[in-house]
């Protein structure tokens, strides 16, 4: 598989107030257009990746919709998976060009969360979750800080451990304009913060976002650009687990994630050991600890502590674990998310990041998880 990323847009994330979702996505597409040195009329297909716009927006006709408000009368798809909204659309798109149905596709990832009260959108992420969990007066806090706790017990993993994550990924969102959160935070002041869903503090939980991201993907293009390096999605594979957390095996590790991640490394033929920048899905701080170990970049229970050690930081570790931010400091817009992962690991691979550059980086990895595991998306990027 060889899916080439044309070009890529991504707004800045965060609360939004004045700006609407036709906007934030008029914004990501013009960005992506030129990036790409493109046209509206290039484009054959729009896959729209979003979860709340019919929950909180009572509008759920997406593809359409703006396909219309950007004057793109193609075939349009709306794609919904919970946080993994953006991976899937990404996913779909891909197969659609691998299908010889298409030649060049945009992907679109948005959300807007913040125009509705915290309790609405709490209530509306729980759609993603299993009934019983939701009649249990569940939310996805709790849920992670269960996946927490038992990840705890069993590695004796500490809170201090896990605020570590937080503050690497809110010092990696100070070099990022685009990042909601652009300040750094201490271990004190993540440990200080008001608990949410114990041991899950404040600071350990990624926020409500607006925002909108996008990119083209097409088959191998005749003519390329001289000053910049080609990136190749060479691996896309998505797996998915049990709604809820009831009857799982294991509380320390999402099974989804580790599927995905194998059938992935096997169609990219490469290794864990041989990715050099990856953005993972740390809605929480445990999430991005459990995600590394899921993914095979460390031993089981030694994430967190070689994120402790900076392992995974810019300027220290060989592997360099969400250069943007994250889902933590760079915002969560649910639909947007997994498409902004993509977005980020293509300019770090095209050598395009300033000061947040991962440097000699060649391989790159996104993961992208729906809800509390039932789905992961896992890409594999490549330049030359």
């Amino acid at each position: 598989m060889k899916i080439e990323v044309l070009g890529v847009g991504t707004t800045k994330f965060g609360e939004l107030w004045e700006v609407s979702p036709r906007t934030l996505v008029k914004e990501a597409v013009s960005e992506a257009l030129s990036d790409a040195n493109l046209k509206l009329a290039n484009i054959e297909a729009l896959y729209v990746g979003n979860m709340l716009s019919g929950i909180l927006g009572g509008q759920e006709n997406l593809g359409a919709l703006f396909a219309e408000e950007l004057g793109l009368f193609v075939p349009a798809f709306k794609i919904e998976g919970a946080c993994a909204s953006g991976g899937l659309a990404v996913h779909n798109a891909i197969n659609s060009i691998l299908a010889g149905v298409y030649k060049t596709v945009l992907v679109v990832g948005v959300e807007k969360m913040t125009d509705y009260n915290p309790g609405e959108v709490v209530s509306a992420l729980m759609g993603a979750g299993h009934d019983e969990e939701r009649l249990a007066g569940m939310t996805f806090p709790g849920l992670y800080a269960m996946l927490a706790r038992s990840y705890m017990e069993k590695y004796g993993t500490t809170e201090r451990d896990l605020a570590v994550v937080a503050v690497k990924n809110h010092h990696h969102a100070t070099l990022n304009s685009k990042a909601q959160f652009q300040f750094e935070v201490s271990v004190d002041q993540v440990l200080k913060s008001p608990l949410v869903a114990d041991p899950l503090r404040l600071l350990d939980c990624s926020p409500i976002s607006d925002g909108a991201s996008a990119m083209i993907l097409g088959s191998e293009r005749q003519e390329r650009s001289k000053t910049r390096k080609t990136v190749w999605i060479t691996a896309s594979s998505v797996a998915t687990d049990s709604l809820g957390l009831v009857g799982r095996k294991d509380l320390t590790s999402l099974a989804s994630a580790v599927e995905a991640a194998r059938k992935a490394y096997k169609m990219a033929g490469v290794n864990p050991q041989d990715i050099d920048v990856a953005e993972v899905h740390d809605c929480f701080s445990i999430a991005e600890v459990i995600a590394c170990e899921d993914l095979g970049f460390f031993p089981k229970g030694e994430a967190a502590g070689a994120i402790a050690k900076g392992k995974t930081t810019l300027g220290q570790g060989r592997l360099i674990i969400n250069p943007s931010g994250g889902l933590k400091a760079c915002g969560h817009p649910v639909g947007a998310t997994g498409v902004k992962q993509i977005v980020e690991i293509t300019t770090q691979l095209r050598g395009e990041e300033g000061l947040r550059q991962v440097k000699g980086a060649k391989i790159g990895l996104t993961h992208n998880v729906g809800g509390s595991g039932a789905v992961a998306v896992i890409h594999v990027l490549k330049n030359e």
